[in-house]
């Protein structure tokens, strides 16, 4: 890994580069930043979908453009000299498989019985792990075991949505946003200015093609509205999808033989906190605890009942669900304006954002329509 949090590996990305007013196409080779747009490959969606990515991402010709570690260092900066990256995918489908860790399953749990009132968290976390009295890490959702708990649960009246989708047959599956309304590493991800409890959710987000291939994986930030969700599961897109709200990045790591789904099974995924306030807060989520496999996630989303002809990515979920109290004993956390968040692990690099109001970030105006208009003049479809 480079002083910043680039891994070795076939990494693919797309970065605003000066010259161009539209987005190319990226990697990174011997410490530099590399241009790698060509006619027909000026997507990662066609590299995604050309059925030899990571072979093509390692031998398309290219133009360095910049030192990488660099352009990382300036991600939060901006100076206008230096390629800015963006999202590292752009026309696939932004999807989402939520409560697919214990941890995360029982933060849910509290925040519909809380009614988005965090001042009850603490109370409320302590009743339901006394009731639950049951390991559900080591429950197979949809298992026979499962569902023996499920009748007790629902006998002890502490029976839940999230509960349902935690150990129950179907996984949570939900759309995160729309193609090309991702931001990237070193953008400011976004809060809907009605939420006072809210968090990061950091995640590793698998690249699939529309055949339901499983060909890599970014890091993410699934933003969380805590209070908006807790109110009600009927506003999870309230809560979910906002300007700036989904961030992936830094690049796309291919598979290869030295990387594979087996290695994101593995992965320790640390979030670092930092707030202007000198609040610090740290955690990791362990791929090895989630619930339900990446595969069957992946099923669960794409196949014979629903096709992506551009592909998608699918953030995994998060077991992290940050408790740590910041203004005061039994408050819990939740953001401030200003916060940096950076996600990290070694495969995958360091994906960093500086939290801000949804209604204040730079406004989401680059879409589909830009893109092709763009790539169909500079000649590149």
């Amino acid at each position: 890994m480079s002083v910043n949090g680039i891994p070795n590996g076939v990494l693919v990305g797309r970065a605003r580069v000066d010259g161009f007013d539209y987005p190319r196409i990226v990697t990174v080779r011997d410490g530099q930043l590399v241009d790698i747009t060509a006619r027909g490959m000026a997507t990662v969606r066609d590299i995604a979908e050309s059925g030899r990515a990571a072979e093509h991402v390692k031998t398309a010709p290219g133009r360095a453009v910049a030192d990488i570690d660099a352009v990382m260092a300036n991600a939060l900066v901006g100076k206008p000299d230096l390629p800015q990256l963006l999202t590292p995918i752009d026309l696939q489908a932004l999807k989402a498989s939520g409560v697919t860790f214990v941890v995360s399953l029982l933060e849910r749990v509290i925040e519909e019985q809380a009614r988005g009132d965090n001042s009850r968290a603490d109370a409320l976390r302590t009743e339901i792990l006394d009731l639950i009295g049951t390991d559900l890490s080591q429950l197979v959702p949809g298992s026979d075991a499962a569902m023996k708990v499920k009748a007790a649960l629902i006998e002890k009246g502490v029976w839940s949505q999230y509960l349902e989708v935690g150990i129950g047959p179907d996984a949570e599956i939900f759309t995160k946003g729309q193609p090309m309304s991702a931001v990237g590493h070193g953008a400011e991800v976004g809060l809907h200015p009605i939420s006072n409890w809210n968090n990061p959710e950091p995640e590793v987000a698998l690249v699939v093609t529309s055949t339901g291939d499983i060909i890599g994986a970014t890091l993410g930030n699934d933003v969380n509205l805590r209070d908006v969700e807790g109110r009600s599961a009927l506003l999870l897109g309230k809560a979910k999808d906002n300007n700036a709200s989904a961030s992936l990045g830094p690049f796309v790591r291919l598979f290869d033989g030295d990387f594979s789904l087996e290695t994101i099974k593995q992965a320790e995924i640390a979030l670092r906190v930092e707030g202007t306030d000198g609040f610090v807060l740290e955690g990791q989520s362990n791929m090895a605890q989630i619930s339900r496999t990446p595969e069957s996630l992946v099923a669960a989303t794409v196949g014979a009942h629903h096709q992506y002809p551009d592909g998608l990515v699918l953030y995994l979920g998060t077991m992290f669900a940050p408790v740590k109290d910041r203004d005061g004993e039994g408050k819990g956390f939740t953001h401030k304006l200003g916060d940096v968040v950076s996600i990290s692990t070694p495969s995958l690099g360091t994906l960093t954002n500086r939290v801000n109001l949804s209604t204040k970030c730079p406004p989401w105006t680059y879409g589909t329509s830009h893109l092709l208009r763009d790539l169909a003049q500079a000649n590149l479809l």
